[in-house]
């Protein structure tokens, strides 16, 4: 399980940093005249949201996910003062993009510092998609993981469509690195309970478009960022390429539009399934925060 859920990370990792080129393109015509196929590591286009990065990083999403990951190998254990503090202090002076749940959630804290309610009332998909350093130090421990996603995803999109989203994807990535196949763990999470009927019936219609066409499906879902449009959109690139990380990355890309965030929960959730094995070397090895990763998950691993 411990190979599973290294594998769990890095992918969730790759798959943000393989988006990074053509995030929030929603032209998939556009992509293809400008980038092609993205099959492997891109730097972002200029001009382009991230234009400050280079090839082999992170979007801020994934930026955050690294701070989530460090703060967590800081005390061995998930604490939201601690996560909350190293969060905060990433956004001083960055030289990324930053979203309105993060400009709303950063004058939150100068106004009521902690522990006052500081998150955005934003919906989207990207305050879950952080999750997967959770699962990884609490994949033997359901009840901790549930309410540290809870309180992680809360301090910045603190609102029930996304909150009710965060459980049902801790509670599949959980049941995955447990051995059962993504599907029934998505079924078996439907079955504890979505907190939200509009986002329940989402994920339902997502996992009934096992074998579709994925640009079809993600443009129908919508390609935007809002958790109601790219979960179910996440949801139909596991159950499509449940054996097949590396197309389901590269698929989820060419579909456009909020892909970070769709990857991030797309390569925690096959990345637990199918282990290292699944995981494109070329593309591991041109992650440029692959080493501090790894050796993060390697400190953890001795306290977990």
């Amino acid at each position: 399980m411990t190979t599973h859920a290294t594998a769990m990370v890095l992918a969730s990792f790759v798959a943000d940093s393989l988006a990074l080129g053509a995030h929030w393109m929603y032209d998939t015509d556009e992509i293809d005249r400008r980038i092609g196929r993205i099959d492997d590591l891109h730097p972002p286009l200029p001009g382009s949201f991230h234009a400050t990065k280079d090839r082999g990083e992170l979007t801020h999403y994934g930026d955050q996910t690294l701070v989530l990951l460090e703060s967590i190998a800081e005390n061995g254990v998930f604490s939201l003062e601690t996560f909350s503090r190293s969060w905060r202090s990433l956004f001083d002076g960055y030289q990324g993009y930053i979203d309105k749940a993060t400009a709303t959630t950063l004058a939150n804290m100068n106004q009521s510092p902690p522990p006052q309610p500081v998150g955005s009332r934003s919906s989207d998909l990207g305050g879950v998609a952080r999750i997967a350093p959770l699962v990884f130090v609490y994949r033997n421990n359901q009840e901790r993981l549930l309410e540290a996603v809870n309180l992680q995803t809360a301090m910045t999109h603190n609102n029930a469509a996304t909150l009710a989203g965060a459980e049902f994807l801790a509670r599949t990535a959980f049941a995955v690195l447990q051995g059962i196949e993504p599907q029934a763990a998505m079924e078996n999470a439907l079955d504890a309970g979505v907190a939200d009927i509009d986002l329940d019936n989402r994920i339902r219609s997502g996992l009934d478009t096992a074998g579709k066409d994925t640009r079809t499906v993600i443009r129908q879902f919508g390609q935007m960022c809002g958790i109601a449009a790219a979960l179910p959109g996440a949801i139909h690139l596991m159950v499509t390429y449940p054996d097949d990380l590396k197309t389901a990355l590269i698929e989820n890309v060419m579909a456009g539009g909020d892909s970070a965030a769709r990857g991030l929960v797309t390569g925690m959730i096959l990345g637990a399934h199918l282990g290292p094995e699944a995981l494109p070397e070329k593309w591991l090895n041109g992650l440029t925060h692959k080493t501090h990763i790894v050796t993060l998950l390697a400190s953890l691993q001795q306290v977990t």
